[in-house]
């Protein structure tokens, strides 16, 4: 019998593959804390789903004033998690996936497949 402090890896596998060190750590909780307001959130996810964004669309996308929209996209571009660039009068933005990279690998389905369990025969109960 197994005490419940040991973890078989096949039956439970590791989120990540190793610890998280400080600066990773750091890095990781900034983003999710400046995602983690709902609008930003719909923000970084029509602006990944696009490619790239103009913020004269992101205000119509969200039904926010552009002020707002604006407020918002500073936070996620000081964040290091949007990337702008100028172009004439407008501003457009792009995800930028190193902050979110950690999280997305310690997320991904395919870096950590499920293992199937044995199944049982009605002679097994």
């Amino acid at each position: 019998m197994k005490l419940i402090q040991e973890i078989d890896p096949a039956c439970c596998p590791p989120v990540v593959a190793s610890p998280l060190g400080d600066e990773e750590a750091g890095r990781l909780a900034d983003a999710l804390r400046v995602i983690a307001d709902p609008a930003r959130l719909r923000l970084v996810s029509i602006v990944a789903s696009s490619g790239e964004a103009c913020v004269c669309d992101l205000t119509v996308a969200l039904g926010l004033s552009q002020p707002t929209v604006s407020h918002h996209l500073r936070v996620l571009t000081d964040a290091g998690v949007l990337r702008r660039e100028k172009r004439g009068r407008w501003a457009y933005y792009r995800v930028d996936p190193g902050p979110l990279e950690l999280l997305r690998s310690a997320l991904d389905p395919a870096a950590h497949p499920p293992v199937s369990a044995p199944s049982l025969a009605m002679s097994d109960l």
